[in-house]
């Protein structure tokens, strides 16, 4: 793993439905963009050495703002809007009983 001031850590949840964290490296304390990282998690705010696992990746940040589009762009394809109920039916007003 090779990352660089300004490039994203994303460490990926092991579970089903896990917290996907992020934080920005703000520095790089290896060789050659080699772990450990200094990295302040967006969403703890804290910053921290990090040495990442094996669920865990660097993006730049026109990668990850690439990433998130292509993200945005499939949950809004998957958006709909409900038919509205037929008049006269189960959805009709209830409160004159």
């Amino acid at each position: 793993m090779r990352a660089q001031p300004g490039d994203w850590l994303i460490v990926e949840g092991r579970a089903v439905g896990g917290v996907v964290r992020r934080g920005l490296i703000e520095e790089v304390h290896g060789q050659d963009g080699a772990p450990p990282y200094l990295v302040h998690w967006t969403d703890t705010g804290h910053r921290a050495l990090t040495f990442p696992g094996p669920d865990a990746y660097v993006r730049t940040s026109a990668e990850l703002r690439a990433q998130e589009e292509i993200a945005a762009a499939r949950y809004s394809s998957m958006q709909h809007v409900p038919a509205s109920a037929p008049t006269g039916t189960a959805g009709a007003d209830r409160s004159r009983h």
